[in-house]
């Protein structure tokens, strides 16, 4: 069965003149669509305040879903505006669908996403909403005793994801990331901390041992895959040397151990914020192209 696709047109919001950019989701839809997929796209609703609720504290939701300026939400590195909280309601939303439906079909894709520097009572980096915790809390709210992994492939380590399940045994975080580099590290379950200059053959190394020992000794019932954009050679943010091809072997690698060992997965893209938005752009298309083609 075909993967199932996650989108929004308000995914989009206008942050001004920034590293990030938000056009990035528009530009990958686009892109799936002229390769005849549409059929399989699905559009979310807006996660709710009881949604938030599962992972954030009441005072910060309240301050987010009012778009107040706090010490809470000023510690993001985004403006906030009624327009920008929507589109991560929007994609929180589309994570917890997402997350809905890899249960039912084996593998679905969440055209946005993967804001895993949020913490239950403050924002950091681009992050106001964790919603990968979101969509973990829901799954675990709707089956009961699920084991669920991250495996969080961004080039910054999931420090806000990390700090949340560091209490719950069924909940395994993973993540492999740049070490000398925003943020602030909190103790995933397991870490893969990289020196600058990490390229496709060390990284891919990696994960083909790091994947099938979480699959084999902690033996989840789903994965949450981040499939961040940000470790390619031509990011602005970082110092990994990752190719486009390189990062879609890494695609390929998780999609196809979930398919192998009939594991459900949901994907988050993550971040990405290469000099040229095009590459970001095919990187993204490319995680969705090796899900089509692994799960098909």
């Amino acid at each position: 069965m075909l993967p199932r696709f996650v989108y929004a047109e308000s995914y989009y919001a206008d942050i001004g003149a920034h590293v990030f950019p938000t056009q990035k989701y528009r530009l990958v839809y686009q892109a799936l669509r002229a390769r005849s997929i549409a059929q399989n796209f699905i559009e979310p609703e807006p996660a709710s305040r009881k949604d938030l609720l599962l992972v954030h504290t009441a005072d910060y939701v309240e301050d987010l879903l009012q778009a107040r300026s706090t010490p809470r939400t000023e510690s993001s590195e985004l403006p906030i505006s009624e327009k920008i909280i929507r589109a991560l309601l929007l994609a929180t939303g589309g994570t917890i669908r997402a997350c809905e439906e890899a249960l039912k079909t084996g593998c679905a894709i969440n055209l946005c996403g993967g804001f895993h520097h949020a913490f239950p009572d403050h924002a950091e980096g681009f992050c106001y909403v964790n919603d990968m915790a979101v969509g973990i809390r829901q799954l675990q709210q709707q089956k009961s005793g699920i084991k669920v992994a991250v495996i969080d492939c961004d080039l910054h380590q999931g420090n806000g994801t990390a700090a949340i399940f560091e209490e719950d045994e069924n909940v395994y975080t993973f993540s492999i990331h740049q070490r000398d580099l925003y943020p602030r590290k909190k103790d995933s379950n397991w870490d893969i901390h990289l020196r600058n200059g990490v390229g496709d053959e060390e990284y891919l190394g990696h994960l083909e041992k790091a994947v099938p020992a979480i699959m084999e000794r902690f033996k989840p019932d789903f994965i949450l895959y981040q499939a961040g954009a940000d470790p390619y050679e031509g990011d602005q943010l970082g110092d990994l040397k990752l190719t486009i091809e390189g990062l879609k072997k890494r695609d390929e690698l998780v999609f196809r151990e979930c398919k192998k060992r009939g594991v459900p997965i949901a994907a988050v893209l993550g971040g990405g914020y290469a000099t040229n938005t095009d590459d970001t752009v095919a990187i993204h298309v490319n995680t969705c192209l090796a899900a089509v083609e692994i799960f098909s």
